[in-house]
């Protein structure tokens, strides 16, 4: 077996998921309040998009692959960064996050419609021996959630300041992300989940 294929068959820890899931917004509130203003939110946004290309290389050079959430975060950060930079709009990187949350509340809406599993395709080898009662609960629980959090992003941004915004995304987005997720975990074990240490259940890739 080749380096790259032994690779591959690696997972990611929890702790790594989640720095690649928040790192990068983490960069970009930081570098927002040491930049200098008024142009603070752009030199945020081009360094949010330099960490989310590092987080996407590390993922591939670390187990083989990149995660489908990752890829398409990552692809949102570069396309809705890139024309926040060229059109010096930050409206583009605001709105960001809500068509994010929108587009995965549908597709797990849409999976549970037609009965095909949206989230365990994206998310399994996370989840060991998960049941499909589970994975359905899973999945609503997390498109109500996501569109919830379109809604709040929506309100946040249109009504308050940019240095509001990029705290809220910060000490408001990730801890209602973990909270919520942690929410899930007994029903998780009641329907299968299999995990060795019961503080360690994975949280689900939730980049925005």
């Amino acid at each position: 077996m080749s380096d790259k294929e032994k690779a591959a068959d690696k997972e990611l820890s929890s702790g790594m998921r989640m720095a690649l899931d928040f790192g990068p917004v983490l960069v970009f509130f930081v570098v927002n309040y040491l930049a200098p203003a008024p142009f603070s939110i752009f030199y945020a946004t081009a360094a949010f998009m330099a960490a989310m290309m590092a987080a996407m290389i590390y993922s591939w050079t670390k187990v083989g692959k990149i995660s489908p959430m990752l890829l398409f975060s990552g692809a949102m950060v570069l396309i809705f960064g890139g024309v926040t930079l060229l059109l010096r709009d930050e409206t583009f990187i605001k709105i960001k996050p809500t068509i994010y949350y929108v587009f995965i509340a549908l597709l797990l809406i849409g999976g549970l419609l037609t009965k095909r599993p949206t989230l365990q395709a994206l998310l399994g080898s996370a989840y060991p021996g998960l049941t499909e009662r589970g994975w359905n609960l899973l999945s609503r629980n997390w498109a109500i959630f996501f569109l919830g959090m379109a809604v709040l992003n929506e309100a946040v941004w249109r009504n308050f300041s940019t240095d509001f915004w990029i705290g809220f995304k910060l000490w408001g987005a990730i801890p209602l992300t973990l909270i919520f997720a942690i929410a899930n975990v007994p029903m998780l074990l009641k329907n299968g989940l299999d995990v060795e240490d019961k503080d360690d259940v994975p949280i689900p890739d939730a980049h925005e």
